[in-house]
């Protein structure tokens, strides 16, 4: 998860909202990584997540993650959260709560839903306070600079 968080930094200095991603395989090697890069691709899909599987994939030559574990600094949203499934991974392991867009455990369940074909072990709440620390400074500063902004 420090590694995760160290991303998310990366992600910060971009301008970026602050969530870092790690896949790491069964023997602990880090696989891929990612951050959020939203507003520097102009894309909705460019969440950590989604760059840390795309990359994974894309390095091992195959879509079926098993044995792996994401490491996140916020818990999923939906659409990252289905990727999850959809790609096989074995293991989430996230730090802060989402509760306004949590798709493993806040607002849904996508990840342990038995209706899917595919179930993750979650562990949630690792560097918590970093995490959420992280994600609160990065808004509160992006407030205060439109306060500032129009002021002016």
């Amino acid at each position: 998860m420090k590694m995760a968080l160290k991303w998310a930094e990366k992600a910060a200095k971009r301008d970026e909202v602050p969530i870092g991603a790690v896949l790491v395989a069964a023997d602990g090697t880090v696989i891929s990584h990612g951050y959020n890069m939203r507003e520097n691709w102009k894309t909705p899909l460019a969440h950590a997540e989604i760059i840390a599987i795309q990359t994974a994939a894309k390095k091992l030559q195959q879509w079926r993650l098993l044995d792996t574990t994401l490491y996140v600094t916020l818990e999923p949203c939906p659409m990252c959260a289905g990727a999850l499934v959809q790609a096989r991974v074995g293991r989430l392991v996230y730090g802060a709560t989402d509760p306004k867009a949590g798709a493993t455990e806040s607002l849904y369940r996508i990840c342990s839903d038995a209706r899917l074909n595919h179930r993750l072990e979650i562990t949630r709440g690792v560097l918590e306070k970093e995490c959420g620390e992280i994600l609160t400074g990065f808004f509160r500063r992006k407030r205060q600079q439109k306060k500032d902004t129009s002021k002016n």
